[in-house]
């Protein structure tokens, strides 16, 4: 089966929609999001240093605490209105890293917290992160069990 053939009024409509069209800045877009996400994990490297320098942690160990201060600062961001900003401006740049994981959380409570801490908050806290804790823990789950695996069939 071919196409299916436009009339003249959507042929008409098409090229005034394409006319007025608002044409995206890709490549300043990808700039911006790559130089903020950046800054993100340049933050998040600090942060790993304060916690390795300050509290004797390791480079190994350092990452859990670091998570969740970038998550904490995040979601303070979002509180205050300043990670909207951001995520206006940078983009995938600004909900890529972790942080933006925290933003997501924090925007569904503070969406709902007029219906109730439980039936809002609670309800809704994590109806766009759940996804992404479902599907984070499902592959952890994977890779564990090939690492498991691999380590008992003597490969690794």
């Amino acid at each position: 089966m071919g196409k299916k053939q436009k009339t003249p009024q959507q042929k008409q409509f098409a090229k005034l929609e394409q006319k007025h069209e608002t044409k995206r800045p890709v490549l300043l877009n990808c700039v911006k999001a790559f130089f903020v996400g950046g800054f993100i994990c340049l933050i998040g490297q600090v942060v790993t240093y304060f916690y390795i320098y300050f509290f004797n942690f390791t480079e190994q160990t350092a990452g859990n605490p670091t998570v969740a201060t970038m998550v904490f600062f995040s979601m303070l961001l979002t509180g205050f209105g300043i990670y909207d900003h951001i995520g206006q401006f940078a983009g995938a740049g600004s909900a890529v890293p972790v942080t933006g994981f925290g933003n997501a959380v924090i925007s569904a409570a503070i969406e709902h917290r007029t219906e109730g801490l439980v039936l809002g908050v609670g309800g809704n806290i994590f109806k766009l992160a759940g996804s992404v804790i479902v599907f984070g823990v499902f592959s952890a789950f994977v890779i564990a069990l090939i690492k498991t695996l691999l380590i008992k069939w003597g490969v690794v």
